[in-house]
């Protein structure tokens, strides 16, 4: 018998987990179908479209959080290699692009394998890692596209920490 082949029966759907959380920190959602959630979270830079989906098939937890960006032609090769940038200093999840929506996108999974259900302190990491990330690098992004500066430029200035006092 292969690994793979082995049925697990889950006692819920993790998305319930997702709405039991946004329930309890009074978070506006809405619950599309049985496998899929979107809110939308308040960030400092942007309102970021958060979205979670159960992939039943890979047992993976699914989240999207996306910030809308509109990338004129002349920047895309520039807003690329930002992409590449980023993702390289990014240890979980990564940044997107999408075009036909004109968002920029943060995408992670939690892996459930096995029947593992997510607990609330996962979602809340998950979702804070997402706001956090998209936060971070929110800047750079509008450095590239409206300042004109190159994407290793935007990185050094919105990774640029200060020390000490003035």
């Amino acid at each position: 018998m292969n690994l793979l082949d082995l049925q697990i029966e889950r006692q819920s759907n993790p998305v319930d987990m997702i709405e039991f959380v946004a329930s309890n920190n009074d978070w506006s959602f809405e619950r599309s179908c049985e496998d899929e959630i979107a809110m939308t979270v308040e960030g400092r830079w942007a309102a970021y479209h958060v979205s979670f989906s159960w992939m039943e098939e890979r047992e993976a937890l699914h989240m999207a959080c996306a910030f809308d960006l509109r990338v004129p032609d002349n920047r895309l090769n520039e807003v690329v290699k930002l992409l590449s940038l980023i993702n390289g200093q990014v240890l979980m999840g990564h940044f997107d692009l999408w075009r036909q929506e004109d968002v920029a996108i943060f995408r992670q999974s939690l892996l459930l394998s096995g029947g593992a259900e997510p607990n609330n302190q996962q979602v809340e990491v998950l979702l804070a890692n997402a706001v956090e990330a998209c936060e971070a690098y929110f800047e750079a992004f509008q450095y590239v596209i409206w300042s004109g500066l190159d994407a290793r430029s935007a990185i050094d200035a919105v990774l640029f920490e200060t020390v000490g006092e003035a």
